[in-house]
């Protein structure tokens, strides 16, 4: 499912924000709140370009979205909030670094406990190998070009 999220990014502010994770967390699950956060913490950095930030914004405003495609409070109710964030997170992901990874896991740890890291390593496999590609991508355009 691709869900269009730039429609959303009037929905987005960082009170709104905080209020959708704290009320909805962990129903929603360490993964989702995680992407969220990583979502979150890179649209913060000074260095993110404002397109990337526009991404990320739209994604935001669908999560915290009151009415979505899947209502949140049905059994899988935020498989469409994390499909529109995880496609945000992939598209941002070189923007996402060590600081960003560090400020979201110590929220993961303030509001999930200490066992609740572990879940996010999924997360961050997954933007590993995809910024490992990326990086195999440029070099095989670079030898193209000689």
């Amino acid at each position: 499912m691709v869900i269009d999220t730039t429609k959303y990014s009037n929905n987005f502010s960082d009170d709104s924000f905080w209020r959708k994770v704290k009320k909805f967390g962990k129903k929603a699950g360490v993964s989702v709140v995680y992407v969220a956060l990583l979502l979150f913490y890179t649209l913060k950095k000074p260095e993110t370009p404002v397109w990337a930030k526009t991404v990320i914004i739209g994604a935001l405003g669908y999560f915290i979205l009151p009415i979505d495609l899947i209502p949140d409070l049905l059994p899988g109710g935020y498989t469409d909030d994390f499909s529109g964030l995880f496609g945000a997170l992939v598209t941002v992901s070189m923007f996402i670094d060590e600081e960003v990874k560090l400020n979201a896991k110590e929220r993961i740890r303030i509001w999930f406990g200490e066992s609740a890291i572990s879940d996010t390593d999924l997360v961050d496999d997954k933007l590993n190998k995809k910024n490992d590609q990326d990086e195999q991508d440029k070099e095989e355009d670079k030898d193209e070009d000689k």
